[in-house]
């Protein structure tokens, strides 16, 4: 018996369908059972200092989404005091659990012995909700928080309390880290129009610095063209998670920020003002409880070394 045209088709397309269908089960159980949990230390070196200037070693972590169970990337965290960075840098949403905050400065006590600065992002005001995943396809405007309220103030005066690191939330400050003075400031969570960049701007009166360094979660363009057009050198910033799903030859295919998606991880240029900026996009170490996968973009902290102009 012959078989029809249209049966051989049906059949190719149901082989076509099972075998996309294994793929992408396949993608899932890798992005979620094994990538999600995958840290990884990136380093970068930026010659961006003075010729004459002692290199400057930055650790840069943001996005723990720290849950009370997470016993494996809390261990993590605790060990990047081996690294012995001159400045520790914590860009936000670190807590996403109304108990986290014990555990979390816990892990974070190792990093105590070095500088460090930190503002918080909106999930630090609030805790995660199940989302839709279109809504991360969609322009986005200043959020409005549905969640659980976290107390971000309390954990914000525990970490300053323990660690001696400075809290920049809204707030600009000059200090010592590895032989360098550093203008450093920092604003609250532009994806929840919590910045006040009014607060950070303009000219200092306490004499001349090494490096100007800004701090913003979301790496809004508003934020980053107020800092580079201020003389920031470079801003780090966070949220984004690189993406958290990116696509090989394509890269990430949301921002969730104003930003523009070639630049949601890693190191870029940025202009405004006239001015040029450098930019530092963590992909961070975490994620939401509601969409814990992440494929093609593993978590990261990353180690920032300033090197001088002449470094080779």
């Amino acid at each position: 018996m012959k078989r029809s045209p249209a049966g051989a088709r049906g059949r190719t397309v149901g082989r076509t369908a099972t075998g996309l269908g294994a793929a992408g089960a396949l993608a899932l159980a890798y992005a979620a059972g094994y990538e999600r949990t995958a840290y990884t230390l990136r380093r970068v070196v930026l010659p961006m200092l003075a010729r004459d200037a002692p290199p400057l070693r930055i650790l840069h972590i943001s996005d723990l989404h720290i849950t009370p169970n997470q016993k494996r990337k809390l261990e993590w965290i605790g060990d990047l005091a081996r690294l012995v960075p001159d400045l520790v840098v914590l860009t936000g949403d670190v807590l996403a659990h109304p108990d986290a905050d014990e555990p979390t400065l816990l892990a974070l006590s190792s990093l105590s012995g070095f500088p460090g600065v930190f503002v918080p992002g909106n999930n630090d005001y609030y805790a995660p909700t199940l989302k839709s995943p279109h809504r991360y396809l969609l322009p986005k405007d200043v959020s409005t928080p549905k969640g659980t309220p976290l107390d971000w103030a309390g954990f914000a005066k525990s970490l300053t309390a323990d660690s001696g690191w400075l809290d920049l939330t809204n707030s600009r400050t000059t200090l010592r880290a590895g032989g360098l003075r550093i203008d450093v400031r920092g604003v609250d969570d532009a994806r929840l129009g919590r910045d006040d960049l009014s607060a950070v701007l303009g000219p200092r009166d306490d004499g001349d610095v090494d490096l100007v360094l800004g701090l913003s979660h979301t790496p809004e363009p508003r934020v980053l063209d107020a800092y580079t057009a201020d003389g920031v050198a470079l801003t780090l910033s966070g949220h984004t998670h690189g993406g958290q799903i990116r696509v090989p030859f394509v890269g990430a295919l949301v921002a969730n920020c104003g930003l523009d998606r070639g630049r949601v991880r890693g190191l870029s240029r940025y202009e405004a003002g006239g001015r040029s900026s450098w930019l530092h996009v963590s992909a961070g170490l975490g994620t939401s409880p509601f969409a814990p996968v992440r494929f093609a973009c593993r978590p990261e902290a990353t180690l920032i070394t300033l090197a001088p102009a002449a470094w080779t």
